[in-house]
């Protein structure tokens, strides 16, 4: 098997995406994007053996940071999935030979083990990655939750029947109170969607990892016809606001918010409305709107399954490439954290050397 490293500014990156089905999450401008939001270096790899191909984006941090930038850990390593479903990217002959992925995994592994990484979390497309976890060894691979999608290649008609009926009565109500939705430049309401954004996290008293400054959305915002926002207003008023991305047939719900006063309305079920219709218009495959919080079966997911009956599962990988260097940095945050390493090893946090639990 051959491999190559590459990195996001490197021409390569998208040359190899003209070759693959993808998401917006494997965009290099996106990578970048999560890569100064969380102080990472985004980086791939290429796996290839003969026409087959295996690409995989991801973020490169260091685990230094955990320590007060202590030298014993500058020379340790680990990486991580951007934000959202990114995934392993496979061509057709690729996908279609099985033993290939697990080959290709394995190589993975090794090289990173070469360049000092210890552990890698990587989350998977509930889409493109469909069936994986038919492919890969159960001790590798975790079903982390359940999403949902709206398949948009079925009718006007069967989209609208599957959708729950308290959904179809508030929808029908939004438009007769005079409720409006429609596509616009994110760049042009960016303020209007921070607003709303924050104040919606801070009514569900969100952790702080989903809060993102008004530098992140900037940098979304310049990923031009690949993010749109949706908003609902009334009487020129935005009641609510969403982040939704359109890259190869596929439409992802990123982030949104309502305003509190419009709670009682839920304007967002208009909005989610609105938005499959216009992508099935465009001529996209499938509206994914993902989980709940942390992929648990929580309210949130239970407001998105009132849209469609077609679910996946959401799966990620935990490898450990160096039991040694990860074993060592466990003992260490757990000296740190002044807890015991089994209190971190049972929090169901990976890697365990970044969990918070004490």
């Amino acid at each position: 098997m051959n491999f190559q490293i590459v990195n996001f500014l490197d021409k390569t990156w998208l040359d190899i995406l003209q070759y693959l089905e993808h998401d917006v999450y494997h965009l290099p401008e996106y990578l970048y994007t999560e890569g100064k939001r969380t102080n990472s270096i985004p980086q791939a790899i290429l796996i290839s053996e003969d026409d087959k191909i295996f690409y995989l984006p991801y973020l490169l941090r260091s685990c230094n940071q955990l320590f007060d930038d202590c030298l014993e850990y500058k020379d340790i390593f680990d990486i991580v999935s951007p934000n959202g479903y990114p995934g392993i990217l496979l061509n057709e002959v690729a996908a279609s030979t099985p033993e290939f992925l697990k080959l290709a995994i394995q190589e993975l592994m090794r090289v990173l083990q070469e360049r000092k990484v210890c552990s890698a979390f990587l989350r998977l497309h509930p889409i493109i990655n469909q069936g994986f976890d038919q492919k890969l060894s159960s001790q590798i691979f975790s079903i982390s939750g359940e999403t949902v999608s709206i398949d948009l290649t079925v009718s006007v008609e069967e989209i609208w029947h599957q959708t729950r009926p308290e959904h179809r009565t508030h929808i029908n109500r939004c438009k007769r109170a005079g409720f409006i939705a429609k596509i616009v430049p994110l760049a042009e309401y960016i303020d209007d969607f921070i607003f709303i954004y924050h104040q919606t996290m801070n009514r569900v008293d969100a952790k702080k990892s989903f809060y993102f400054d008004s530098e992140y959305f900037n940098n979304l915002a310049n990923l031009n016809e690949k993010v749109h926002l949706c908003i609902v207003e009334l009487a020129n008023q935005v009641a609510c606001a969403g982040i939704f991305t359109e890259c190869c047939g596929i439409v992802q719900y990123h982030l949104g918010g309502t305003k509190s006063e419009f709670l009682k309305q839920t304007p967002s079920k208009l909005m989610f409305d609105y938005v499959r219709l216009w992508a099935k218009e465009r001529g996209n495959k499938v509206l994914h709107l993902g989980g709940g919080v942390g992929a648990a079966k929580d309210s949130l997911y239970n407001f998105k399954a009132g849209f469609s009956k077609q679910r996946h599962p959401f799966l990620t990988l935990r490898l450990i490439i160096d039991e040694e260097k990860y074993t060592n940095l466990v003992l260490a945050r757990a000296k740190l954290l002044n807890t015991e390493p089994k209190t971190l090893l049972n929090s169901n946090y990976f890697p365990a050397y970044r969990s918070s639990n004490k």
